[in-house]
Order: C-alpha cells, then structure tokens, then sequence
C-alpha cells in the first residue's frame, strides 16, 4: 500500500511516498521549512502543501515531535505551547481531507529502524535517539515499542530538559565544535545508560550522519551505532504506522 509518510521537525517537513510493506521509499524527499511560529493552524498548511505536492489521495502517517496520546499533543516540546491539548490527528484529517495517523516522530524512525533497517532481529532493551532540534526517543524490547520515551525531557543543572543544552540545534545555537558538542551528547548518554540501561543505542537524525565526527567523544559501555535510514527513517516509520498490521501498541491509543 501506498502511504504519504511525514516527518515533522522543529526546522522542517519532511514528506515522501512509502511502500508501507516494505518500507521503501518511492519517491525524493519533499521538505518545506517548518513555520517560524511553528503553530498548528501555520503547520498544518504545510502539512497539506506537502500532501499536494504528491497529489496523494490516500492515508498519511505523521511523526510528530511532542509526547502523542490517542491523537492529542499531551507536550508542545519545541513547538508552540498552543499544541498542548490539540488533536493533532483531526487538525490534519481537516486540512488534508485524508485519514491521518499521528505519532511521536522518534517512535516512527525506531519503528522504521527496528523492522526495516540496522535494529532489524535487535533483541533487548533497544533505545532510538533521533538528534535534531531536540533529543527524541524511542524504546523498543525485543522489538516492541515502548511509547512516549521521552529521554530528552530529563532535566540537567539548570536547564527543564537536557534537549536544550545536548540537541544539534544547541551544537548550532552556540557554535559548538563536533568536539565540544560531543562531549555534552556524551553526557546525556550517560544519563540514558544509567536510568535503563540499554542493550544497544541506535542514532538517527541528520547529526548521525556525521557520527564519524564525533563517535571519539562516546565513553559509555552500551554499544552505539548510527541508523542507515537516518533522516528517512522518520517518514518511512510514519507511514508504516497507517498499516493494519502494526502492533496496537505502536499507534497510540
């Protein structure tokens, strides 16, 4: 079947055409630049430019960047604090007059990773961090989702959460060095391996794709690898998640 996946980020929108399957993608990435209000009634115009672009007439799956509970935003994360309690699957059914499934944007590409790429037969506790404008999450035991994982969240010195301080998004607010930043992703690793102790870390994001860059800063135990799917992941993951086959508790409820 063919599905419209989208990947919603603090800095873009990302969209393609997926075998939901399969998981491959038939179509280039389509991405428009997320609102700089980055409020619901602005991104969910986006969200409709995207499906029009495809001339898509069937059902979409969205990895939205917020805590996603039976459709409704319990989080607005980076976004504007206008998304705490919207229904974000019904805003989008509205403006695109299509179904549209909705969930957390790190459990779609951990969802895409663990059955379509490098997590693919992973047992154990596995956890998906998405590096991006914040720290996303996925969490995964012998390949089931564990929903709303939101490690990003856990609060470090001074800051509410440690995303402000560890995020590509930080590296780049402050001009920090592949270096420099990653000795503070380092830390927020620390954090993650000491409050669950994971049997492998999976990176994901556009940040993973320079793991290279920065790799020499991880001193934690738990291996560490890059996604091959990285910034796909997310749309390939959404998509995956309008399947009638998918686990109930990978789709919200």
């Amino acid at each position: 079947m063919t599905v419209l996946g989208i990947d919603i980020g603090g800095s873009g929108m990302k969209g393609a055409l997926v075998d939901s399957l399969t998981g491959e993608m038939l179509t280039e990435r389509y991405r428009i630049p997320t609102p700089p209000s980055r409020q619901p009634a602005e991104m969910a115009k986006v969200v409709n430019k995207i499906v029009t672009h495809f001339n898509h007439k069937g059902p979409i799956g969205v990895g939205f960047p917020t805590v996603i509970k039976k459709g409704v935003c319990k989080s607005p994360g980076n976004l504007h604090k206008k998304w705490l309690g919207v229904n974000v699957q019904e805003l989008f059914s509205e403006a695109t007059g299509l179904p549209v499934t909705v969930i957390n944007d790190a459990d779609a590409a951990g969802f895409a990773t663990m059955n379509y790429g490098i997590g693919k037969g992973k047992s154990g506790l596995v956890i998906m961090i998405t590096i991006g404008t914040g720290l996303g999450s996925g969490a995964f035991f012998d390949g089931e989702l564990i929903p709303n994982f939101e490690l990003g969240q856990i609060p470090y010195k001074k800051y509410t959460k440690i995303e402000s301080w560890a995020s590509a998004a930080a590296k780049e607010r402050e001009g920090l060095s592949f270096t420099k930043w990653g000795k503070r992703f380092n830390t927020f690793l620390e954090l993650v391996e000491l409050l669950v102790s994971p049997d492998l870390i999976i990176l994901g994001g556009g940040t993973s794709k320079k793991f290279d860059l920065f790799k020499q800063c991880i001193k934690i135990n738990t291996p560490v690898i890059p996604a091959e799917l990285r910034n796909e992941a997310g749309i390939i993951g959404a998509a995956a998640a309008t399947m009638h086959q998918a686990p109930k508790n990978f789709i919200k409820e």
